[in-house]
């Protein structure tokens, strides 16, 4: 109790109430140190023991700690934090030589004088594409509140332009790729580009009987609602930031969502077909003896079955990554 802790004249002094071999009592103990110290000891007491740092006014080895040669008998060393000078160097060596090894790998690493170019680049595509789907969701959602089911029948000729627009440019995404701007795999961006443009495009842009269907609304609310969670996750990323909420709402929203997109999308080409066939569009006549003709209804038919095949390789590939970000993270054995 109440440590009378003090150093004056390189001797460190030390009193206090406590009870030991001699019941309670005053005990006491001073210690000339070998070499200067710091006349400021830093005294921390606990239940169970009391420490007393003290600083060296210069660092360097000592031959011993004490000032008498022969130590003292209640002084001894404690081996779990001793360090001789062997084994200091043998410690900064490795640490000299990681720092060596770090910067050479380092130097190896050719820098990129456009890194902040692409990731600006980036950042604005995302960006981008978040506010145009934003606008297409929010729209559609404010006008099913207001029109109801009547807001099912003209959504192509009020969201198509803004659509027209976020699905062209989602051609980059292809590019970027491509050129590896991005470390996404090529296939999955290929197939949900030219999957939607066909869609959007061929079978609801070209055929005006088709635009006034309610299952184009399903088709862009989903489309939307994909987005919303996929761009801003991007975006984040590029910059180094992650909200979880995000992050969790990037790799589960698609669980119903892709399903229920691609069923929209397969109705909407089932529904085209007669029409296709009634209208003859795209349909290829060859020049030869039978007169055969290619129906592009047909092709209709093949490309729902690639449909499907697309869907379930974006699937798989989302699931992948939903195991790697979300999945319970792996521990290092000791």
């Amino acid at each position: 109790q109440h440590p009378d802790v003090a150093i004056a004249d390189n001797v460190l002094r030390f009193k206090a109430q406590g009870h030991g071999a001699k019941g309670d009592n005053i005990y006491e103990f001073q210690i000339e140190f070998l070499e200067p110290v710091e006349p400021n000891p830093v005294c921390r007491v606990t239940q169970r023991q009391l420490n007393i740092t003290v600083q060296k006014k210069e660092s360097n080895w000592w031959e011993r700690l004490t000032k008498q040669e022969k130590r003292p008998l209640f002084l001894a060393p404690d081996f779990d934090r001793w360090l001789d000078e062997s084994d200091a160097e043998m410690e900064l060596k490795e640490k000299e030589e990681e720092k060596i090894n770090k910067m050479k790998i380092e130097s190896r690493v050719p820098k990129d004088p456009f890194k902040h170019l692409k990731k600006g680049y980036l950042v604005m595509y995302n960006l981008v594409q978040f506010l145009g789907f934003s606008w297409i969701f929010v729209n559609m959602t404010v006008r099913l509140f207001i029109l109801g089911k009547d807001s099912f029948y003209d959504t192509f000729h009020t969201i198509s332009d803004m659509m027209y627009f976020c699905q062209t440019l989602a051609l980059m995404e292809i590019m970027n790729a491509l050129i590896g701007l991005v470390r996404s795999p090529l296939i999955p961006a290929v197939v949900q580009a030219f999957g939607r443009n066909f869609v959007l495009f061929v079978i609801l842009g070209s055929l005006e009987e088709m635009q006034s269907k309610p299952v184009v609304f399903f088709i862009f609310y989903f489309w939307s609602i994909i987005e919303l969670f996929r761009y801003p996750y991007y975006m984040l990323s590029c910059i180094g930031i992650e909200w979880k909420p995000l992050t969790w709402l990037r790799y589960t929203a698609w669980i119903p969502l892709y399903p229920l997109g691609g069923l929209s999308e397969a109705v909407a080409i089932v529904q085209s077909i007669p029409i296709f066939n009634e209208t003859g569009k795209f349909s290829l006549g060859l020049p030869n003896p039978l007169n055969v003709t290619i129906q592009f209804s047909f092709l209709l038919q093949l490309y729902l079955i690639a449909l499907f095949l697309g869907v379930f390789v974006n699937f798989r590939h989302l699931y992948k990554q939903r195991k790697q970000h979300l999945g319970p993270k792996k521990r290092k054995m000791k």
